[in-house]
């Protein structure tokens, strides 16, 4: 195909996570970047109705033009966002002026009635979303939490829940959308019915939820923070003052300072209250989890201080 290896791997990519899918599901196409405004505004749509369509057969891909120029340029793409229907690997539709909810809805059901769409095994209502979906739209969940719009993430969590009851991850989500977007007691409402399921009570991703719960039980207003930061500088030695300024910083936000600030207590006294700084800095972790970029470059400066 004359293609270089950065061509041929960009085209894999998109044969794994485009064209497959779509030679049994409607795919929307979403071309897309970081710094595009309109694309962002558009996203939470694309997702909420991807979602509501996922036991049609319909399943969201997202391209960043800036990651895949190779395959944006394929596509002719001249501006963002551009959306596509595609299905077989071919485009059948361009959604890029569906901008609604209800535009997007009307053109997907046009669609899905003249395509032979599989929506699942057998009766598609039964059957419920593939697996395969449903770790797409916990992906996109993620997503929005790292992006820092914990409402957006609370609902594409919360459709998730509805889709698939019993999946532990989408609750946590939801749990830890609910705590970010400072809704802590629905959080705890969320978390009190998972714990009466015997088939989610106990799973890793709800203990992980659960610790950010607790977290945000330490959030305080901007003076309160303001004075736990002012005694935890002027009394440096204080480990009581400094624990007291993280856990606030931590639940409002400013995990930089959280983080650094149970660091250096760390290398001043680990073992100080038995190891509560670390153990508070597992903690939080774990809230956040623990393949984030910023836990895992976090991780690596405790293991520094820990191990030389």
């Amino acid at each position: 195909m004359g293609l270089n290896l950065d061509e041929q791997k960009a085209v894999d990519r998109f044969r794994k996570n485009v064209v497959e899918p779509s030679m049994s599901k409607l795919v929307i196409l979403d071309f897309w970047a970081e710094w595009c405004g309109p694309c962002k505004a558009l996203a939470p749509v694309l997702e909420k109705v991807a979602t509501e369509y996922a036991e049609k057969g319909v399943i969201l891909a997202k391209v960043d033009v800036d990651e895949e120029k190779f395959i944006a340029s394929q596509f002719q793409v001249q501006s963002i966002p551009t959306v596509y229907a595609l299905f077989q690997g071919q485009p059948v539709a361009d959604l890029t002026n569906a901008r609604s909810e209800s535009q997007l809805k009307q053109v997907l059901d046009q669609l899905l009635a003249q395509l032979p769409i599989e929506a699942g095994a057998g009766d598609a209502s039964a059957a419920g979303p593939s697996q395969e979906d449903l770790e797409q739209f916990l992906a996109l969940g993620e997503h929005a939490l790292t992006e820092g719009d914990p409402q957006r993430a609370a609902g594409i969590f919360g459709q998730v829940v509805e889709m698939a009851p019993e999946n532990a991850a989408a609750h946590a989500g939801l749990i830890r959308a609910l705590v970010q977007s400072g809704n802590a007691e629905e959080a705890k409402a969320v978390l009190q019915a998972v714990e009466a399921n015997p088939a989610l009570a106990g799973d890793s991703a709800i203990e992980a939820a659960k610790s950010a719960l607790e977290l945000a039980a330490s959030q305080v207003d901007d003076s309160e923070l303001a004075a736990l930061r002012d005694a935890a500088r002027a009394a440096p030695d204080d480990m009581e003052k400094q624990l007291a300024f993280a856990e606030a910083a931590f639940a409002a936000g400013a995990r930089d300072e959280a983080a650094d600030t149970l660091l250096a207590m760390i290398e001043a006294d680990r073992e100080w209250n038995e190891g509560a700084a670390r153990a508070k800095l597992l903690q939080i972790f774990e809230a956040i989890g623990l393949e984030d970029e910023w836990v895992v470059a976090t991780r690596r400066r405790l293991s520094k201080i820990l191990f030389g």
